[in-house]
């Protein structure tokens, strides 16, 4: 007999992730109770489930079977944690919004006044590139510029971020004031796997086949480069407008403007703390409008 849900819960794990370790990262568990529940698992079905390859954790045949009941099992869960927060009709608790790193500044300059407005919830900010999965409730809002092809979530814009090259003083100097005199300059950009980013594409445009001599792949090292001399870079106007030790070196790019959504999973838009945040982003946002679009002056 099948009765506990942690066994499957790991199987479902361990099929998605691959290894171990990493189901045991996922389930925010120690790398021996995967492998013990998994164990567990099998002697209860009397059979194998995975085959223990050199690369990974393989789905023996008959595991397929079990893994898409399993994955409906997890579904359902899902949904019941998420709508049990709506069951309390209480304003107090937390929200949890999962940004990067450039939301992320430009949060941690508004939460006190947030805060001010809204005592009785508390904010927890998550900083990664990769968007949280709404629906194992890893976040209750996103920020994201990227829109999910999911049914279940809502979305609202919130702004566009206008983006622009920014520098020391001493590198304004040396700067003229069209773009291409800009690419003698040392430059700080991201890494490759982080092209992606806002204004990286029109920073490889202009830059050819030279790379910049400083990369990361962190917004945050990234801006503090640039802020201390390191070269040039792309930057969100709301953060390089507002530093004295910088200077913009162009007028928004274009190229570079990226559209901010905040997203919410529809089991969760109505609960009371969780609104009442939404409501106060999308004010935020608005009442900041100038300086997100490089207008603020």
């Amino acid at each position: 007999m099948i009765g506990d849900w942690d066994n499957l819960r790991t199987f479902l794990a361990l099929a998605e992730e691959g290894s171990l370790t990493a189901a045991a990262r996922r389930l925010r568990v120690s790398h021996p109770t995967v492998a013990r529940r998994i164990k567990t698992l099998e002697a209860d079905l009397g059979t194998r489930l995975f085959d223990r390859l050199p690369e990974g954790f393989q789905l023996t045949g008959s595991a397929l079977e079990l893994l898409h009941d399993v994955k409906a099992m997890e579904q359902a869960a899902e949904a019941i944690r998420r709508r049990s927060v709506g069951l309390s009709a209480t304003h107090l608790g937390t929200v949890r919004i999962s940004v990067d790193e450039t939301i992320a500044d430009f949060l941690s300059r508004h939460l006190a006044a947030l805060r001010e407005s809204h005592q009785c919830i508390e904010f927890e900010v998550a900083v990664a590139h990769l968007s949280a999965n709404l629906s194992r409730r890893e976040a209750d809002l996103n920020i994201r510029p990227q829109l999910p092809d999911l049914a279940r979530v809502v979305r609202r814009k919130l702004a566009t971020f206008a983006y622009a090259v920014y520098g020391a003083d001493a590198f304004a100097e040396r700067a003229g004031a069209a773009p291409e005199t800009l690419t003698d300059l040392p430059w700080v950009g991201y890494d490759e796997a982080h092209h992606y980013m806002p204004g990286q594409a029109w920073q490889t445009a202009l830059l050819g086949e030279r790379k910049p001599a400083v990369r990361s792949n962190n917004g945050a090292v990234v801006a503090d480069a640039i802020r201390n001399r390191g070269g040039v870079g792309v930057l969100p106007c709301f953060l390089g407008d507002a530093d004295p030790a910088l200077v913009r070196l162009t007028p928004p790019i274009a190229e570079a403007a990226t559209d901010q959504w905040l997203l919410v999973h529809s089991d969760l838009r109505d609960v009371p703390r969780v609104r009442i945040v939404m409501d106060a982003l999308v004010e935020l946002f608005g009442t900041r409008r100038a300086e997100i679009a490089g207008e603020a002056g």
